[in-house]
């Protein structure tokens, strides 16, 4: 049975780490059953991350974690991963006791996940996670808060946080995963109460050994998808085994070869996003089915006796409270189907650059080396790259608000100009 790391690829250095912090979590929990008062010492500004008597120090065992990297880097893995190994009876995350077992299949009672389905954490949602989490840990190990994505954190929803970081229960462990410590993703002053992880991008080869070692999937097919993915674990299962996946991928990368004047660089565009649409769609329609029609349920709806009817007529504020979370995941849905299309555009432009360049590396998108390397020879390095600046441009804009379609449309009239 593999431990609760092994899902964890290619990120040795973070995993050595975690694991020297799960022993000392469970050395602090030995030390504190003797003295009756288990506790963490809450990182300072500068990092002081001091134990109790018998703890190791240099094991950095702390009450909050920020687990940051690239999309597909395994954030999220490692945080749950290392929440495993917290509530592990043998202090190790060995995969095979209880705590381990519960953890990673998210029905440990002791273990809070925030993965945030619209665009942003609310302060509402925040506060009452951290009033869950201040009580005393019905397993007697540790209260642990996962917050996926806290990037999204709204302002008062990190002030909220940061109270409970800066006093921190005595068993409560934080882990949140952001992109990166810039300011843009987490604010400093949570930042300065953290212990930071660092996570790289896996190489293509580690990716491509698990698809085969836990998925079964063919060791060539692996391979292609680990490439296409680019590091993204997620991204590259996915291609591997959704032939769905693999036909929206090779429509986005038929894109450069229908840009062939003004009329068709919209109708490009207006293509992507209707295929960003249809997927978010398909991947949101039966989740909010199924949450309305448990709502009515719980309002009454159906029921036949004296009350049934005006709870239902009372319940539309409730109603209307759903419809605007769904409506938020929907538009989340759509945003991230966009940006998977153009990180595979992006990988394109970037084979150009590099065969334009005649660097010693492998194209992303094996399937497309020809087309790409056609595209280097008409462009040169110096169109390749513009035209990779102008994909780029258009995740930053989209994740800075502007309306999606605006962005796209700007995109392709760029690549079409070159």
């Amino acid at each position: 049975m593999p431990d609760v790391f092994a899902d964890l690829v290619g990120q040795d250095e973070a995993v050595t780490e975690l694991r020297r912090a799960a022993a000392a979590a469970a050395a602090v929990l030995r030390v504190g059953a003797a003295d009756r008062t288990p506790a963490l010492i809450a990182a300072g500004p500068a990092g002081d991350d001091r134990a109790p008597a018998g703890v190791d120090p240099s094991a950095g065992m702390t009450h909050a974690w920020i687990f940051t990297g690239p999309p597909g880097s395994g954030r999220s893995v490692a945080a749950r991963a290392f929440a495993a190994a917290l509530q592990c009876v043998h202090g190790t995350g060995c995969g095979e006791c209880p705590g381990c077992h519960t953890t990673m299949g998210g029905t440990h009672a002791d273990v809070r996940m925030v993965v945030p389905e619209g665009l942003s954490i609310g302060v509402g949602e925040m506060r009452a996670l951290v009033l869950r989490a201040a009580s005393t840990p019905s397993g007697g190990r540790w209260q642990v808060v996962i917050i996926e994505d806290a990037d999204r954190l709204t302002e008062a929803a990190g002030n909220a946080l940061l109270k409970a970081i800066e006093e921190p229960p005595p068993r409560t462990v934080f882990l949140l995963c952001a992109p990166s410590t810039h300011p843009d993703d987490i604010s400093v002053t949570i930042r300065s109460r953290c212990r930071v992880v660092p996570l790289r991008q896996p190489p293509a080869t580690a990716v491509a050994e698990v698809l085969v070692r836990r998925d079964g999937v063919a060791p060539d097919v692996a391979q292609w998808a680990a490439a296409a993915a680019q590091g993204h674990v997620g991204r590259a299962r996915r291609l591997a085994r959704d032939p769905e996946a693999r036909k929206r991928r090779e429509a986005v990368l038929a894109v450069p070869r229908r840009l062939t004047g003004v009329g068709a660089a919209f109708d490009a565009a207006s293509a992507l996003i209707e295929a960003a649409e249809a997927e978010a769609e398909a991947a949101v329609t039966e989740a909010d089915t199924a949450e309305r029609a448990a709502l009515e349920t719980a309002l009454g709806a159906g029921g036949t006796g004296r009350g049934a009817a005006g709870a239902m007529r009372g319940a539309a504020g409730q109603l209307k409270e759903l419809e605007k979370r769904q409506k938020s995941r929907a538009t989340r849905a759509q945003r991230d189907a966009l940006d998977r299309a153009l990180v595979d555009l992006a990988g394109f432009y970037r084979d150009a650059l590099t065969m334009a360049l005649r660097a010693p590396v492998a194209p992303v998108h094996t399937d497309t080396a020809a087309l790409a390397g056609a595209g280097a020879q008409k462009w040169d390095a110096e169109g390749s790259l513009r035209r990779l600046e102008a994909v780029l441009a258009c995740r930053a804009a989209i994740e800075a608000n502007v309306k999606p379609r605006i962005a796209v449309e700007a995109m392709m009239l760029a690549l079409w100009k070159g």
